[in-house]
């Protein structure tokens, strides 16, 4: 720390013990002799008063004790990027017992450089760093023209966050002197950007991963950057108090992956206008505050133009609370993956399971829910469920198992778009009730009785196990808890055949599904997942 006063002090950020600032004043006070400095700290509990000294205000705010004055010796203005550098990777002089020791760290390796030659030695191995890491090392400016690209000129990736970076400008000088960066994370750097159009130069050109978390940039700002940054594929800018969007027109057409978490988006039509970002596959929308997802382009059972290429989207720790917001997601012709936890609507079912099989139910395409893969069982189990839970309400808005009289509400067929896929409704009653992929007929009458109240007797489901290719093996009727898993199913089995459960294959036949038998495929699944029903038949293999 030096008591130097910067050429052009104003403005820059500055470092006071392990609390970081931005120089809002510099100049004198009356009745107090030589320079101050007025700082805003980042900590608005670390201030005073909002810039206000004897009734006068010699800078302002935004909270109305964040700020100080501050001697210039206790402000440390930083270091250039080539000193932290060489700091940070151990270019360390030690003196030994025969002359001088250079160590220079490349990764977990250090490499000792011994005599007067070793200047050169260690600029060569320098030259050698591909990825580096100043974070935290207080790094504010540049440095000479040039020595950046003649020390260390093979960098790919920097991480440069939580520095004393104070103006984009600082940051494109330092990249200039790496013609080939890749990775840049410029992350917790209060800085300025340029809010008007910039010339552009190719600084950027071959940048495709961009940090810009906690930088207090706006989105009129990224888009005036983005100019620069032609080849952009990943694009971080949580916490930057984002509240509005605008389209991005000839700028991020490359992007892949957007990530806008912990910025409270004034709604979600905001999303409309970065929809047609061409190969976007990955969009990240954390406690960004949105209450509803609509793609108004397209009806139910139409696909949208919009996020044509979006495969995975995170809308989690938000505020949807509408099934018509995933009844939506339907419509993106490439979503595969889904994370929504921590949503009101998650408390709408008891059952997390439940849940969650009216989720893959609801959309067709859906791989991976929350980070657990979707298996094809699974989805078997949910799509049929589904057809029976609301095939009473279907009915009742006017589903029919005739086809010249099926005419469900607009309202039902709102609330339930992929209804009418699940059930596949043909002129013959056998074909309404034959499995095809995941078209399972309309809901039978016997189906819709009304529900008995959940107690153990209710839960027992009484089924008879045969064994096909055992004539000599007489079949059994049991009562099984629906809950009862298949690998405690075949525990049982063990008891009853002496065949250890893991030579066992099971699967199951019904009435209702004349001449098809369904796997029990999942030794963790409950038979409830299978929707297996009193008077099924288990058939048993080895």
């Amino acid at each position: 720390m030096s008591g130097r006063l910067p050429a052009e002090a104003l403005g820059r950020r500055v470092l006071c013990g392990t609390e970081r600032a931005t120089v809002r004043y510099v100049g004198g006070l009356p009745a107090a002799a030589g320079i101050w400095l007025g700082v805003e700290w980042d900590d608005p509990q670390r201030g005073k008063h909002d810039g206000t000294y004897e009734g006068t205000q010699y800078f302002k705010c935004r909270h109305p004790r964040g700020g100080s004055f501050i001697r210039p010796n206790k402000a440390n203005f930083g270091v250039d990027f080539l000193t932290a550098v060489k700091d940070r990777y151990g270019l360390k002089e030690q003196d030994v017992q025969n002359g001088t020791k250079n160590t220079l760290v490349l990764g977990k390796k250090t490499v000792e450089l011994i005599g007067m030659d070793s200047i050169a030695e260690q600029q060569s191995q320098l030259n050698l760093l591909v990825d580096i890491s100043v974070r935290e090392c207080a790094v504010s400016h540049a440095g000479q023209k040039e020595e950046i690209s003649r020390t260390c000129g093979n960098i790919r990736h920097i991480n440069l966050s939580k520095n004393l970076l104070s103006s984009w400008d600082t940051v494109t000088d330092i990249a200039s002197q790496v013609p080939n960066l890749e990775t840049l994370n410029i992350s917790e750097n209060k800085m300025k950007f340029p809010s008007t159009s910039i010339s552009v130069c190719n600084v950027f050109s071959k940048l495709k991963i961009l940090a810009l978390n906690q930088t207090e940039i706006t989105w009129t700002e990224v888009l005036v950057c983005a100019r620069g940054w032609p080849a952009v594929e990943e694009l971080y800018l949580t916490s930057n108090n984002i509240t509005v969007l605008e389209r991005p027109d000839n700028v991020l057409q490359t992007l892949k992956l957007l990530d806008l978490s912990d910025n409270q988006l004034l709604d979600g039509n905001q999303l409309h206008q970065i929809a047609h970002l061409p190969r976007l596959e990955q969009l990240i929308l954390r406690n960004t505050g949105i209450s509803s997802i609509h793609f108004p382009d397209s009806e139910f059972g139409h696909k949208t133009k919009m996020f044509p290429s979006l495969k995975r989207l995170a809308i989690n720790d938000n505020k949807i609370s509408q099934w018509s917001s995933i009844n939506e997601l339907e419509k993106l012709p490439s979503l595969r993956s889904l994370q929504c936890h921590n949503n009101p609507l998650m408390d709408t079912e008891k059952n997390p399971e439940t849940l969650r099989q009216l989720i893959i139910a609801k959309i067709s395409q859906l791989e991976v829910l929350n980070k657990s893969e979707i298996l094809p069982a699974e989805r078997k189990g949910a799509e049929l469920d589904y057809r029976k839970i609301f095939g009473k309400e279907w009915l009742a808005a006017g589903g029919n198992w005739n086809p010249e009289r099926n005419k469900p509400s607009g309202e039902f067929r709102a609330a339930h778009p992929r209804y009418a896929a699940l059930c596949l409704i043909s002129e013959l009653l056998t074909s309404m009730r034959a499995f095809l992929h995941t078209e399972y007929g309309a809901p039978e009458e016997g189906e819709l009785k009304g529900q008995q109240p959940l107690t153990l007797k209710n839960q027992l489901l009484t089924l008879t196990i045969k064994c096909p290719d055992k004539p000599e093996q007489k079949p059994v009727e049991k009562k099984l808890p629906e809950s009862m898993t298949i690998q405690r199913v075949k525990g049982l089995l063990y008891r009853l055949l002496k065949i250890p459960g893991s030579e066992l294959k099971l699967s199951y036949e019904s009435s209702k599904l004349a001449g098809k038998e369904v796997e029990l495929d999942n030794d963790l699944k409950p038979l409830q997942f299978y929707s297996i029903e009193n008077g099924d038949c288990v058939l048993v293999r080895w």
